[in-house]
């Protein structure tokens, strides 16, 4: 009977440098590609932004973050025009600080 022990027996003979590449290059393939939108996104994103200030709602808005979408959930603390970020405060009152670049999707949350 063969026992083959799979990556086990391979990674003897190779250079901690090499098996770092390899890691890095496993973990390369979970990254996700930024998608862009269209006016009539932006459009609806603006809407939703405004009526989620206006009225001081809750908001669920996927963002591109370190080669991920991350969802992030709580009221739009204010909109810092300057700098194009919105600050968000979740519902442990931390203050999360995301671009108006990186932002994908925009839904209000129900409450």
């Amino acid at each position: 009977m063969i026992r083959d022990r799979g990556r086990i027996k391979w990674t003897a003979m190779m250079l901690p440098e090499h098996v770092k590449m390899l890691r890095d290059w496993a973990a390369e393939d979970q990254y996700e590609q930024k998608k862009e939108l269209d006016e009539q996104e932006v459009e609806r994103l603006n809407e939703v932004l405004a009526e989620a200030m206006e009225f001081n709602r809750n908001v669920v808005i996927t963002h591109y973050r370190r080669q991920k979408y991350e969802l992030t959930m709580g009221t739009i603390h204010f909109w810092d025009e300057m700098n194009k970020r919105l600050h968000i405060v979740d519902r442990f009152h931390e203050i999360h600080r995301i671009d108006l670049s990186s932002v994908v999707d925009v839904r209000l949350a129900d409450d």
